[in-house]
């Protein structure tokens, strides 16, 4: 259970409180500290799934803890730039965002007890959404130049479309299940 994927997933957690908190300080640089903070969560990310596979370290504690260290980041990350920006133009993409990863979760969580989790596995556009969510959300919270913010919204923007999308495909995938 303690392997080194399993550790970093643990490390991400952690990481949450210190993107807050830095977001919140009064250090110098605090956003761009706030930002590397997420940066090196979603570094962690990749890393610890591609160590997983490579060194076949692949457990039922990693295989349940990753998704939410994701979803939690991704979530603390979305609701932080909301509170921050204040405007409907993030509010619903995230709002949109969160309630999918609810949605999606729970219904993996059915799907598995049906036994057929394998309908609703991550999905090439799963991973797309992710890339850019990662992108926007980094950007959003540095926010260093206005070309950069303007970047990262319309990342955020796409990440949403992405996300709606994949949530369909996800819903189409199940629907066999969900319609009986």
């Amino acid at each position: 259970m303690w392997n080194i994927p399993n550790l970093l997933t643990l490390f991400r957690l952690c990481l949450i409180p210190v993107c807050l908190f830095c977001f919140y300080s009064e250090l110098e640089h605090a956003r761009f500290l706030a930002a590397f903070a997420f940066w090196f969560a979603a570094i962690t990310d990749m890393l610890d799934g591609y160590i997983a596979r490579r060194m076949q370290l692949m457990t039922p504690f990693g295989a349940f803890l990753d998704p939410v260290a994701d979803k939690l980041m991704v979530a603390a990350a979305l609701v932080l730039i909301a509170v921050d920006m204040q405007t409907l133009w993030v509010t619903i993409p995230a709002f949109i965002m969160i309630s999918r990863e609810i949605l999606i979760s729970a219904l993996r969580e059915w799907m598995a007890g049906l036994g057929q989790r394998a309908q609703v596995a991550v999905s090439e556009v799963g991973k797309y959404k992710t890339a850019a969510q990662m992108l926007a959300l980094i950007g959003l919270i540095w926010q260093p130049v206005d070309w950069l913010t303007d970047l990262s919204m319309a990342l955020l923007y796409i990440a949403t479309l992405l996300t709606v999308w994949s949530m369909l495909v996800y819903l189409k995938a199940s629907w066999p299940a969900l319609s009986k």
